[in-house]
């Protein structure tokens, strides 16, 4: 288990590195992205995951790409509900590629700018 141990050390190092970067506002909120081998997490001012009632009953699988974008397209729909239009995207640490690359698409899709 040395190699995962390293990998989440990896990610820690360079989640750090970004959030030194990045800052939401009240007018630009931050989008996280937390993914586990399970579920992938996305908070802006209201939280939605694979989890979520509205998505709970439409995905088998919460930790592939196809319930990463479903989890963007309810994020974005409830930024543009709240009237929240541009945010500032923070991928945790996880490479931009996958379901982190889905859940950012789904969302800038559902009308989300960053």
């Amino acid at each position: 288990m040395l190699i995962k141990a390293d990998k989440n050390k990896a990610r820690l190092k360079r989640h750090v590195r970004v959030r030194k970067k990045i800052s939401g506002t009240a007018e630009r909120p931050r989008l996280n992205v937390y993914r586990s081998s399970k579920h992938i997490y996305a908070q802006l001012i209201d939280d939605a995951s694979t989890l979520d009632k509205e998505l709970r009953d439409q995905i088998e699988n919460g930790g592939n790409v196809e319930a990463a974008r479903k989890v963007g397209e309810l994020i974005g729909r409830r930024a543009q509900a709240a009237g929240i239009k541009k945010v500032v995207f923070d991928r945790g640490g996880y490479l931009y590629h996958g379901r982190v690359q889905a859940l950012a698409d789904a969302a800038r899709e559902a009308g989300l700018e960053f």
